[in-house]
């Protein structure tokens, strides 16, 4: 290596660069090392790695795969529960099994309010693995049920456990994946849904029901067992002051090799912009927010008011259900494949025309609202959904014989067609958007 003449070259450091100064005739030129230079652009442009993200949202909805067989277990009971009263030995009335059918609902509304609260108290990741305690619970007493009121305590204990995922995996899976990526990952709740109601179906189609009770109740264990090993949102830690915590949990969601601090403080902007300069209580009211609530509760409002969860056919009961829950998994698949190509808006009008809302309304729950009071709106969009399925479920059939079947599906229909211009005129594109942005949009900003 040359020496440097002390009247014509000077080498200038600075921390990850060297600048070379050269004078030639009382001119000064600055260079920037070749190699010093290429290998800092090549430490900037390592993409984040996916796979991580990807795991982490699939084993954060396992616990919708055990919601989804909650929500199927009643149809393996046979017309009015015969099947199961003859397995159980029960006298149970036509009113009585209604009950054990809709308990679930019930327990999955009382349950969806403190959810949103407790998330944002002991973490989302905490409270999605404290419920597999009652949900085992639940279970257990379906499984060895020898009175009436053990099945009701055992669906309405189920359904409350249930609710949690409905609320915190979307909140999760928003929170921890990148923005191009965020509508995918956030059909994995919807999709594990329609796959553990087709695997409660299929089942009840081979084994009794004290069997399906058994292996329903082996997925939460096993969702605890995975999902144990995933990292907290970042998000969280950062309400909490717990910067480090966020700087491992996004290492471990986005790989050693990526930069994290551009992201990081992005995410630290957006919370403290909120938190410097409002109360939780002032942006409960801000537009943003309103409107989230608006577009939130309008979609939980349509996707039950449009009647697919009750639409009905002349084929026998069993195959009508697999049917409907494979048609269910193949258009969850398809969105997840699509959603973040051509956007939320238009897959929802697609899906209202073709089989009402679908699942992208729970999707859309993470991306609504800002992080201060995303837990207590999530909860509140999720128990007005539990509360219209309720009574879309219990008095579907009330209706029908009041006005008769062709008028009630007449009137879905006229919902349908609300629930279309709702969706064109008041629902955001979120797609490829950060969640701040998303924020900024609803502002008008």
């Amino acid at each position: 290596m040359r020496e440097l003449n002390p009247d014509v070259d000077q080498l200038i450091t600075i921390p990850g660069m060297i600048f070379r100064k050269v004078k030639k005739m009382n001119e000064i030129h600055y260079g920037i090392s070749q190699e010093t230079l290429v290998s800092n652009i090549e430490h900037q442009s390592v993409p984040a790695k996916r796979l991580p993200q990807y795991i982490a949202s699939l084993a954060a909805t396992l616990g919708a795969l055990a919601n989804g067989m909650i929500l199927a277990w009643t149809s393996s009971a046979g017309e009015d529960g015969k099947d199961l009263q003859s397995l159980y030995n029960i006298t149970i009335s036509k009113d009585e099994f209604s009950w054990i059918s809709s308990l679930a609902v019930v327990g999955s509304a009382i349950m969806c309010i403190p959810i949103g609260i407790l998330a944002d108290i002991i973490g989302r990741k905490g409270s999605m693995l404290l419920m597999v305690i009652p949900f085992t619970i639940g279970w257990l007493l379906l499984i060895f049920a020898n009175n009436l009121a053990m099945f009701y305590f055992g669906r309405f204990i189920t359904g409350l456990s249930g609710a949690v995922f409905c609320v915190v995996a979307p909140i999760y899976t928003a929170e921890i994946a990148e923005n191009e990526i965020r509508g995918s990952v956030g059909n994995y709740f919807p999709l594990l849904l329609t796959v553990g109601i087709l695997l409660s179906y299929l089942l009840g189609t081979f084994v009794n029901m004290r069997i399906l009770s058994i292996v329903s109740a082996t997925i939460p264990v096993v969702f605890f067992v995975v999902f144990m090993f995933m990292p907290e949102s970042p998000i969280y830690y950062l309400k909490k002051g717990l910067e480090d915590s966020a700087k491992k949990s996004l290492i471990r969601l986005r790989g050693v090799e990526y930069d994290i601090e551009t992201e990081l403080q992005h995410q630290k902007d957006a919370l403290k912009e909120n938190k410097n300069t409002v109360s939780f209580w002032t942006l409960i009211h801000q537009r943003a927010t309103l409107k989230g609530f608006i577009v939130a509760y309008g979609l939980m409002f349509f996707q039950q008011l449009c009647g697919v969860n009750v639409a009905g056919s002349t084929l026998d009961s069993h195959y009508l259900t697999i049917i409907i829950g494979a048609m269910q998994i193949l258009a969850v698949f398809v969105s997840t494949l699509t959603v973040d190509r051509v956007g939320r808006r238009i897959l929802l009008l697609a899906s209202i025309i073709c089989s009402g809302f679908g699942p992208l309304p729970w999707m859309m729950l993470g991306e609504l609202f800002a992080a201060e009071v995303k837990g207590v709106a999530a909860s509140s969009a999720c128990f007005l959904n539990a509360v219209l399925g309720f009574t879309v479920t219990k008095f579907f059939s009330n209706l029908t014989n009041a006005i008769g079947i062709g008028p009630t599906f007449w009137l879905f229909t006229v919902v349908c067609v609300i629930g279309m211009f709702f969706v064109y005129l008041l629902v955001p594109e979120t797609k490829g958007k950060s969640l701040g942005d998303i924020q900024k949009e609803l502002n008008g900003y």
